[in-house]
């Protein structure tokens, strides 16, 4: 069964989130358009209605002035002077009660409305009553009439257009505490919403931290096995040329010297100038050539200076054998006295040795190579540069040559790095530490 990815979780993480936000914005959206039409159906219009009702009371206190006036006569105008200004005066109070009737708020009952319109509908009729008189020169009764019924119905209208104000700014506090407690329900939705957001968002991440870390752990232990499969193979590849180059030198070896001796033989109980001693001759030298070839490879697989000298002398020699077979100009620099190190580390350094070399006469296009060893009591410093070509791209992840020579030095514990100088061409630089006393067994 194929392990679960981290998109799955991230997905399902991302799909909850999601959900969380989509429910909250419609409920907000729910929560905001009630308070639009709350404001709008209670607060404007109890405001404007309001508005209307001072706008009566206003006009309330204009007529009590001209009824005052009117009661002491202290005007030179006679008591129907003042029609045309309650005519005036009756025309915006209807216009008002108009507007207001259809802005009342819902908490006004019918009653309180029909009370509203009797009062106005009796001090009208009153008012009509008091032209009356006045018109046939009745102005004292005229005035009584308006001391006492008329004031006291303007007294009414007053008082139920105060209490109606009241009411209206009643309404509006409730009104305003209603939005004040959507807000307060917005807001803790909010809050119960970025909780929701951030658990979410923290048991996604805790579930892909988990399954990152399995998977490294895994790439952790899949690394440990490659790094201990490469020690492995190396080891055994190793150990293959040791024995590979023991055979051809103690078995190749030994034949081929026994041949050259018994053809030498043959060849001086030979007549000097016959045929037959030419062809011994040219034999024992291919056979002769042919052991030297043979130690050569003997060398090159494994070389014995490695087992009997120690690496220092070993890479002298080598140099010395890459130059007489490359025709190649190395320019060899020591620094430092290089302590004995054993052959498990030594031929790590003596294979990166050659890998690296034999890289520069493949790819350098040159004729000349610069090695630098530095020994120090706590580690070794290899460096082989040439001023070619050099690699392209990262060569640390091409080819098998190089990617070998990583594989050697993580064997080592130690570092390799390819660089390119300012003179141009490939740097190989190999770092290997050492332990106290310098000796690698």
């Amino acid at each position: 069964m194929p392990a679960r990815t981290p998109t799955v979780i991230q997905l399902v993480g991302l799909g909850v989130t999601l959900g969380a936000v989509a429910v909250f914005s419609i409920f907000t959206l729910q929560q905001l358009d009630g308070l639009r039409r709350l404001e709008s159906d209670s607060v404007d219009r109890s405001r404007r209605d309001s508005l209307q009702l001072i706008r009566i009371q206003n006009n309330l206190t204009q007529l009590g002035l001209a009824l005052r006036d009117m009661a002491e006569g202290t005007e030179p105008y006679p008591i129907t002077g003042y029609k045309p200004e309650f005519d005036r005066m009756r025309g915006d109070l209807q216009d008002a009660l108009s507007v207001e009737a259809q802005l009342m708020p819902a908490t006004r009952t019918p009653a309180q409305q029909e009370m509203l319109n009797t009062t106005f509908s009796r001090f009208w009729g009153e008012v009509e009553h008091l032209w009356t008189v006045a018109a046939q020169g009745q102005t004292n009764e005229a005035r009584a009439l308006i001391r006492t019924r008329l004031e006291s119905e303007r007294s009414t209208m007053t008082t139920v257009i105060a209490r109606l104000l009241v009411q209206n700014s009643e309404a509006e506090g409730a009104a305003v505490q209603q939005i004040t407690a959507i807000y307060g329900r917005v807001e803790k939705n909010l809050y119960m919403l970025l909780a929701a957001v951030v658990a979410a968002i923290s048991i996604t991440s805790a579930l892909v931290i988990r399954h990152d870390r399995r998977v490294f752990a895994q790439l952790a232990q899949l690394s440990e096995e490659r790094k201990e499969l490469a020690g492995q193979v190396i080891s055994v590849q190793e150990d293959v040329f040791r024995n590979l180059a023991r055979e051809l030198h103690d078995e190749f070896g030994q034949v081929l010297t026994a041949v050259g001796v018994m053809l030498q033989r043959v060849e001086k109980k030979l007549p000097e100038a016959s045929k037959q001693r030419e062809d011994i001759h040219e034999v024992r030298e291919i056979a002769n050539q042919t052991l030297e070839r043979v130690r050569s490879m003997s060398q090159m697989l494994h070389p014995p200076v490695l087992d009997d000298y120690g690496l220092e002398n070993s890479i002298e020699w080598y140099l010395r054998q890459f130059e007489k077979q490359t025709a190649f100009q190395v320019h060899y620099e020591k620094i430092g006295i290089g302590p004995w190190i054993g052959d498990t580390v030594a031929i790590h350094v003596y294979r990166i040795l050659q890998e690296a070399l034999n890289n520069v006469v493949r790819h350098s296009g040159t004729t000349e190579a610069w090695v630098k060893v530095v020994y120090s009591p706590a580690s070794l410093c290899l460096d082989v540069e040439d001023h070619g070509a050099g690699l392209e791209g990262k060569p640390a992840r091409k080819g098998l040559g190089l990617i070998g020579m990583r594989e050697r030095a993580e064997l080592l514990g130690g570092q390799i790095e390819f660089q390119r100088p300012a003179e141009g061409g490939t740097r190989v630089k190999l770092v290997v530490p050492l332990p106290a006393g310098g000796v690698h067994e």
